[in-house]
């Protein structure tokens, strides 16, 4: 038999029957004989298909209520049987093994049904054996045998054998081949992770990972580097409404820089409960801001660093209103990120067809936990991600001046920015709104000084004389090694430090602090970000 013959036979059984009536019709109509099982069997009759049952095909009846149905030589030896050697001929004609050339497989809804909440036995009897069986034997012989995993395959399937005379191309079976084993690998990878979290087991000794492309991108960080977009499937990176989730309203495709510096903005603007606006640019905030509104937290976000705002992302933790949507519209951005957007706002920002409009429908939550994956040269750091977070109760004051309760207020605020800020980072903060940021620098003095000199150079830009540095608190993401961070702070306005502590020199930086008059707590729990 030619690799190309015409197909004869296939065998049809698959969880998700979407676009199964017309596929199997089109099999019929070329005279494929369908093997199928269960449900498949039954919707396939139901639409006028002719059907063969498997356990008609191998004279063996479904046992173990449906464990084992499609486990057996009949069937494995009509897909694994090479049509080119004459042993393998032999074999199939000596045991009856009649060909199968076409396997619709797809699988146990294993993922769905621990996302349901399912109780373990239910998950286990989700679990798939025989369809992986039938995947993986089909992809290994693909070539003589065509194996199709996703619904969304089986127009290709159908268009190959018009034209192909009743036959699929290799190219094809390749290609469906690789997409099988990709298939059966991501399933494979959601069991272990599942397994492994039931067993306490955070850092499973074989990591297994699985993502589904969800779209190639023009380039990477730069134009010379290839890249693409994938959703997780499974293993240790769960779902988190966000970039992943969202849906796009209008807008350019977006880019590699685009994703990585929404994401940022998006898991940084969840951190607060009030209205809040992030503005971020390469992934490092401008400004940040909580208000009573949408509309008056983006404008002290903006006032923040205006000139590093333009061409950022900004992200909202409400539905964008009219409001603010008509204020966001003066800025030119990249990227607008929100749980929601009212209909009015979307029409302003219809105006500005360049802009790239998310929707994602929820919020992440940042005490969730979960975990985050960077990539080194051959191989893989992971860790659960950074949702610490720190209460008025759990701060430590250690200078002789205790903090006012708007400092305090501030103090909590500069730090949940921090911790979204590339290390080393400094952010000074006056009435719940970023007034200076100091981010990524090799020196936490330099950071400070930076973030200064951001706050002097806002408020030029306002027409004002004096710093947005004064009177305000600051935040350093990690312990002050020495007094000299402290105190550009002090000269730069700050009247108050919120900041891990933990440094051998912590008792000269407490000594430096109260004699500029400081007010400083501890959090005992550092943020670094890198």
């Amino acid at each position: 038999m030619s690799a190309d013959a015409a197909l004869s036979r296939a065998l049809i059984s698959v969880s998700d029957k979407s676009g199964l009536a017309e596929f199997g019709r089109a099999l019929a109509e070329r005279g494929v004989e369908i093997l199928s099982t269960g449900g498949s069997a039954r919707a396939l009759r139901e639409t006028g298909v002719a059907v063969t049952e498997v356990s008609a095909h191998t004279g063996f009846p479904e046992i173990m209520d449906g464990r084992v149905k499609t486990l057996h030589p009949a069937i494995h030896g009509g897909i694994l049987g090479r049509r080119d050697l004459e042993a393998h001929r032999q074999a199939m004609a000596e045991h009856a093994m009649a060909p199968i050339d076409l396997v619709v497989v797809n699988l146990y809804p294993f993922r769905e049904t621990v996302a349901s909440g399912a109780e373990r036995e239910t998950c286990i009897e989700n679990i798939d054996i025989g369809g992986p069986a039938l995947i993986r034997a089909a992809a290994k012989n693909h070539a003589f045998v065509t194996v199709v995993t996703d619904p969304a395959d089986y127009g290709t399937v159908v268009a190959d054998l018009q034209a192909n005379g009743g036959a699929t191309t290799a190219d094809l079976r390749r290609r469906l081949a690789a997409a099988a084993y990709a298939h059966t690998a991501a399933y494979d990878s959601a069991i272990a992770h599942w397994m492994s979290t039931a067993e306490g087991e955070a850092f499973p000794v074989q990591l297994s990972l699985a993502g589904r492309r969800a779209e190639l991108l023009r380039y990477g960080e730069n134009p010379h580097q290839a890249a693409a977009f994938y959703l997780t499937e499974g293993g240790p990176i769960e779902p988190r409404p966000g970039v992943a989730t969202a849906r796009q309203l209008q807008g350019k495709a977006l880019s590699y820089n685009n994703l990585n510096d929404t994401d940022a903005a998006y898991e940084l603007v969840a951190e607060f409960d009030r209205p809040a606006i992030a503005i971020i640019k390469h992934a490092n905030p401008c400004g940040v801001a909580v208000a009573e509104t949408l509309l008056e937290a983006y404008e002290r976000a903006l006032a923040s660093d205006p000139v590093s705002a333009y061409g950022g992302i900004i992200a909202a933790n409400r539905p964008l209103d009219e409001a603010a949507a008509a204020e966001v519209a003066k800025l030119f951005s990249e990227v607008v990120i929100a749980p929601g957007v009212e209909e009015t706002a979307a029409r302003l920002l219809a105006n500005k067809p360049n802009l790239r409009v998310l929707v994602t429908g929820a919020m992440p939550d940042p005490a969730a936990p979960g975990m985050t994956v960077r990539s080194l040269a051959g191989g893989l750091l992971l860790q659960n991600r950074d949702n610490g977070r720190v209460a008025r109760g759990e701060l430590k004051v250690v200078t002789k001046r205790q903090p006012s309760e708007r400092e305090l207020t501030d103090l909590v605020f500069a730090f949940q920015v921090a911790k979204h800020v590339k290390s080393n980072a400094i952010v000074y903060v006056r009435d719940e709104a970023t007034v200076g940021i100091g981010a990524g620098q090799m020196s936490r003095v330099d950071s400070s000084r930076i973030a200064a000199f951001k706050g002097l150079q806002a408020a030029q830009a306002a027409g004002v004389a004096t710093s947005r540095t004064e009177g305000s608190v600051v935040a350093s993401d990690a312990f002050f090694p020495f007094a000299d961070g402290l105190l550009a702070a002090a000269e730069a306005g700050a009247t108050a430090v919120i900041q891990p502590g933990g440094s051998l020199r912590d008792d000269e930086v407490i000594e430096a602090a109260d004699q500029a008059g400081l007010a400083m707590v501890f959090t005992g729990m550092r943020h670094f970000r890198h």
